[in-house]
């Protein structure tokens, strides 16, 4: 177990450097000069050489990535060109509001997704059935920015229920922060709940149809034991490996929700780094995106034997 976890932990390093090389490269082509977009009408030409000579963009390409490497192996992110603000700190300020709805999200998306698609897949082509599949596609069809609007005008606009914009941490303000994450947890839940409770579904009718099913209702199980301690449980290893998708999809793809409900998220922070060309804070984020990324891949490889004693490490 250890081995194997220790081989998938250096299998990562390579995979990251992908990653950096990948962010550079592309950060560097994209059209517009920061430090032109910084400066805005002053035209100093002696400010803007010293300027680049900081940043150290007067090196070339070579040169400014193993700078920038050397400096990320000491978590040293560098400042951002705009504010001057370390990228570490602010990465993190936003992290923590991401991280908050999309545990809490897919945790619950994954809870109702998998109920219902264990229930579907039992009461397969009835009314049950027709109905939670038909609830899954109208979640897997309507846009997440749509969704998370009409709530606004609903609970927020129309019955004044929660608030529509703004953000305080629950840390702060426990019950002031749960109202302004209410609608955002809501819409994602919703958002992420249909293709989720498809897989279970799928995986579960595959289930019921193989022998050791009809072994245990041999034995005179009752129905909902045969289905959630035997069907769920061995239908569960595919979507695992879904859910980490989704987590690791959301920690830094949550921008559109973040922007709906006015959140400092990282998504949001991604956007707003990319519009001023601040390429230091985007390729901090990526990174930062990238290892929680497969560090959850890792998480979910390492839980599977845990769940399916028929999968070996």
């Amino acid at each position: 177990m250890l081995s194997y976890f220790f081989k998938r932990l250096i299998m990562i390093i390579p995979t990251l450097m992908c990653v950096s090389i990948t962010v550079f490269v592309v950060m560097r082509l994209v059209p517009g000069d920061p430090i032109l977009l910084v400066m805005g009408d002053v035209k100093n030409p002696e400010l803007i050489a010293q300027m680049r000579e900081q940043l150290g963009l007067d090196l070339p390409l070579w040169r400014q990535y193993i700078l920038w490497l050397t400096q990320l192996l000491q978590l040293d992110f560098g400042q951002s060109i705009v504010t001057g603000a370390p990228v570490l700190s602010t990465m993190l300020n936003s992290f923590t509001v991401t991280v908050q709805i999309v545990l809490v999200s897919v945790f619950l998306a994954a809870l109702i997704a998998v109920v219902a698609g264990t229930l579907a897949a039992w009461q397969k082509d009835r009314l049950a059935d027709k109905t939670i599949v038909g609830v899954a596609i109208l979640c897997m069809s309507i846009p997440s920015f749509w969704l998370g609007i009409a709530l606004i005008l609903i609970f927020g606009v129309q019955l004044q229920w929660l608030p529509t914009v703004g953000y305080i941490s629950p840390l702060q303000n426990f019950s002031e922060g749960i109202k302004f994450l209410l609608l955002p947890i809501i819409t994602l839940v919703l958002a992420e709940m249909g293709g989720i409770l498809r897989m279970v579904r799928s995986a579960t009718l595959d289930n019921l149809q193989l022998e050791y099913i009809s072994h245990a209702r041999a034995k005179g199980l009752g129905e909902m034991t045969v289905l959630f301690r035997h069907a769920m449980k061995n239908s569960f290893t595919p979507t695992l490996t879904l859910i980490g998708l989704v987590m690791g999809g959301l920690l830094g793809g949550a921008a559109v929700i973040e922007t709906v409900f006015t959140l400092p998220g990282l998504g949001r922070l991604l956007i707003s780094s990319i519009n001023n060309r601040d390429y230091i804070m985007v390729q901090g984020i990526m990174i930062l995106v990238s290892t929680c990324y497969v560090l959850i891949n890792l998480l979910i490889d390492m839980l599977y034997p845990l769940i399916d004693p028929r999968v070996k490490l």
